[in-house]
């Protein structure tokens, strides 16, 4: 049996195939691993294991989930508008060239549907519509043709209605409109178009495809409607009521409404302050009575009580029809409607209610400055000019004059002196001295040997630290003409940071409060040193963007829900508003997130508009619209970088996006920014647009200035600089400051030569003839407190743009 089982059993032949074996290289396979561990698995590979093991079928179920949820909310957002129990849906139609005719759009609109119940509000500017039809409330809102209305409509906004022309689609105003409607934040928009019924039907088509074209440019997935017809009205309707409603981020994070009703009752017969009652739709997020609300123009308050009033365009048939006249009756209708059947939602607790404290209190006493006093720094300039001069007696021979004792070297600091000294740098100083005029060698050979004991000795007094040879031949005439000629130079190169020295002014004065820096991306910054002022009126987070989170996440808690007819009391409200309040105007009112009524400095990333040629300077007024706030300041501009210091930006960068830095009340992003600026003749104009960045004072903004020199002696890495300083004092001043060189070598001040500015410099290599030497210093530069929340609050704003890029299209001209 065992001689069976041999024979059965199969043995590979010598040609048997042998593959070669993995080479994991220097790790080890999974397979090693695996043996080793004997099943042991880590935490982290094994929950990366459960997360790649899900099911193909259970993706598939995850990915309809959050399709499923997506939808619902996109319906909810949809349902919570133009409903029976909703706001009506807020539609604002803007005519984007000067033929279009928003009102008659609005007409048009009104009688495409005989069944539908229309009312106009006292100002004329709101017209309710209710559809039986499609079971939908829609309020269409004509701002007046100037950007403040314009913008304040698109603010509270469901979707917009642009109205464009069939012949040039929009001219360069309404392409500023669409402009500043983009960066402040645009809801869902349709475009269309009237006149087309009098234009040859043979040319309808090609218009409607170059408008479509033009169009396509600004709104990639838009389409262009027509309304000539009652049915076109009623389609166009029937979009408006059902299209997609666009979210705004800091507009839905807000309770805000569009003001229906403005009436204003003062405290006392005659009294200057009063409360202020505005009724509207609460659209965004719930209000509470406690916290504040923003009236532009004016500022923050506090609210006494919410109360809800009746609805005045209900879907039922008690609205009146629209009537041509008698606005007057509806304006006392309206007025009759804040006090009758009013319900007192909420009133204001004062121990719960937001405080308007905008500015911290400072204390003198607190945080003392270590800025030097001027009675220090004055001290402190006559100890170094008797430094300079100090006087020493040294025992020379007789006839000895002091120019010729100052190189004769004491015997105490001799070997001292030779410690000091390297020996590539003694080399080199032979070379120096080698290189110096020759009656200065003649001195030194005629200068009488120490060693001769039988000449009589005398005591004569020297000034150290003073080379008064250097300068016999000195021409300052010559000097001045020549530094003319190298600043003219310098005009043509137009290097941003160059300054020149004063020669008038000692340059440790005029640049007393700059530094030096090894590493302007590496070098410590103290951010609470020598803070100003003004520092001490603001307010700080310890951690902004923990805030921010804690703030947009928490629960609005608030009796006012958003869709209620509701009348706001604001109390202790100036009489002047009233007396510049317009009812042919909109008013927007918006409530405030906690804290935002307290300043700080804040950050603006923002970037030139491209229409805008005018240089804007740094520190120079101008108007900030952030979100629902409006307010002007002088701003000061730095790059948008990483790190922890920024550099200072004199001008406003064409191409680059920077940052402008203001004291303003914080706000929370994201928020949209638009920067205007008021021309001479009281118009303003577009200047740059962007979004809130961070309100962070520790943020350091440093201003850069460099000191430029030029070389007369060049001897291997050692080189006589002239121009950048024009006495001995200040190079001793910034001698611990490093050079460096347009070609990029670096070095150091060796010493001072002479009395007018001359110095020896060592580099890391040899100079060229035609470098230029710098010296970079740094100071921290801060905004001025020029915020004014009472600009005007009125935008007159002109479009700027250049003749070459006129948006007039030439494949309009055949029609």
């Amino acid at each position: 049996m065992a001689a069976n089982s041999e024979q059965e059993t199969h043995r590979s032949g010598p040609f048997k195939q042998h593959n070669k074996t993995h080479k994991t290289g220097r790790h080890r396979s999974k397979g090693q691993i695996e043996t080793v561990g004997k099943g042991r698995v880590s935490v982290k590979t094994q929950s990366r294991k459960n997360k790649h093991e899900i099911s193909k079928v259970n993706r598939r179920h995850q990915a309809v989930q959050r399709r499923q949820t997506k939808r619902e909310e996109t319906l909810a957002r949809k349902r919570n508008v133009g409903g029976k129990d909703t706001p009506p849906h807020l539609v604002a139609v803007i005519g984007l060239h000067p033929d279009c005719d928003a009102k008659g759009l609005v007409e048009k609109l009104q009688s495409c549907d005989e069944s539908a119940i229309q009312s106009v509000n006292s100002n004329g500017i709101i017209t309710d519509l209710c559809v039986p039809r499609f079971n939908k409330r829609v309020a269409f809102v004509t701002p007046p043709p100037d950007m403040t209305s314009i913008l304040d409509a698109a603010k509270t906004a469901d979707s917009l209605l642009c109205l464009v022309s069939p012949l040039e689609c929009w001219d360069s105003w309404g392409d500023l409109c669409l402009t500043c409607l983009f960066s402040q934040g645009l809801p869902a928009t349709t475009l269309v178009t009237q006149g087309l019924d009098k234009v040859p039907i043979k040319k309808r088509n090609d218009i409607k495809k170059v408008l479509q074209k033009k169009i396509e440019k600004r709104f990639p997935d838009k389409k262009l409607y027509t309304l000539d017809t009652e049915q076109e009205g009623l389609l166009l309707l029937r979009h408006l009521t059902d299209q997609r409603l666009q979210p705004i981020k800091w507009r839905d994070t807000r309770p805000h409404l569009l003001a229906r009703a403005v009436t204003f009752e003062p405290q006392e017969e005659e009294g200057s302050i009063g409360t202020l009652k505005v009724s509207g739709f609460l659209r965004g997020s719930p209000l509470t009575v406690n916290g504040l609300i923003h009236l532009p123009g004016f500022g923050s308050f506090q609210m006494s009580q919410i109360d809800m009033t009746p609805d005045p365009c209900p879907m039922t048939s008690r609205v009146q029809k629209r009537k041509t006249k008698g606005h007057e009756s509806m304006e006392a209708d309206d007025e009759s409607q804040m006090e009758e059947g009013a319900i007192v939602l909420d009133t204001a607790d004062p121990d719960k209610q937001e405080n308007l404290d905008s500015e911290a209190v400072p204390d003198p006493m607190e945080g003392e400055q270590t800025w030097p006093t001027e009675e220090e720094l004055a001290e402190a300039e006559a100890t170094l000019e008797e430094s300079n001069t100090k006087q020493t007696v040294k025992r020379v021979p007789k006839g000895t004059s002091e120019y010729q004792a100052a190189w004769i070297v004491d015997s105490d600091h001799e070997g001292q002196s030779s410690d000091e000294d390297d020996s590539e740098d003694e080399n080199e100083d032979v070379e120096f001295h080698d290189a110096r005029s020759q009656d200065d060698s003649d001195d030194e050979r005629q200068a009488p040997s120490q060693a001769d004991t039988d000449m009589d000795f005398d005591s004569v007094s020297v000034t150290e630290g003073n080379k008064a040879n250097y300068d016999v031949d000195f021409d300052e005439d010559q000097e001045k003409a020549m530094l003319e000629k190298y600043r003219e130079e310098r005009m043509q190169v137009m290097f941003p940071d160059e300054v020149d020295t004063p020669i008038d002014l000692a340059a440790r004065q005029r640049f007393a409060r700059y530094r030096g820096l090894k590493s302007f991306r590496t070098s410590p910054w103290d951010p609470k040193e020598n803070l100003p002022q003004d520092y001490a009126r603001i307010f700080q987070f310890e951690n902004f963007n923990r805030t921010r989170k804690r703030v947009m996440a928490e629960e609005r808690l608030g009796r006012a829900e958003p869709g209620c007819y509701i009348t706001v009391h604001i109390s202790n409200v100036n009489r002047s508003f009233m007396d510049d309040y317009n009812p042919k105007k909109l008013l927007v009112v918006f409530g405030m997130l906690p804290h935002e009524q307290k300043m700080s400095v804040l950050h603006f990333a923002i970037k030139r508009y491209h229409n805008f040629t005018e240089p804007v300077k740094s520190k120079e007024r101008l108007i900030f619209q952030v979100g629902f706030r409006q307010f002007s300041a002088c701003p000061i501009f730095s790059q948008h970088s990483n790190g922890d210091k920024h550099k200072y930006v004199r001008f406003l960068s064409k191409d680059d996006a920077v940052v402008a830095t203001v004291y303003a009340p914080i706000t929370f992003p994201p928020t949209t920014v638009l920067v205007f600026k008021q021309n001479i003749d009281g118009t303003h104009s577009l200047v740059a647009t962007g979004s809130m960045l961070s309100a962070n004072p520790d943020r350091i903004v440093t201003k850069k200035i460099s000191l430029s020199g030029h070389p007369l002696k060049i001897i291997n890495r050692q080189a006589v600089v002239r121009y950048m300083f024009f006495n001995r004092e200040d190079i001793m001043w910034f001698k611990p400051v490093e050079l460096h060189t347009k070609w990029g070598r670096r070095g150091h001040i060796k010493e001072p030569l002479g009395t007018h500015g001359h110095m020896k410099c060592i580099f890391d290599g040899k100079l060229k003839s035609q470098d230029t030497i710098f010296l970079n210093l740094y100071k921290r530069v801060y905004p001025k407190w020029t915020y004014d929340s009472t600009c005007q609050r009125a935008l007159n704003v002109t479009s700027c743009t250049p003749m070459g890029d006129m948006t007039h299209d030439e494949d309009m001209d055949d029609y």
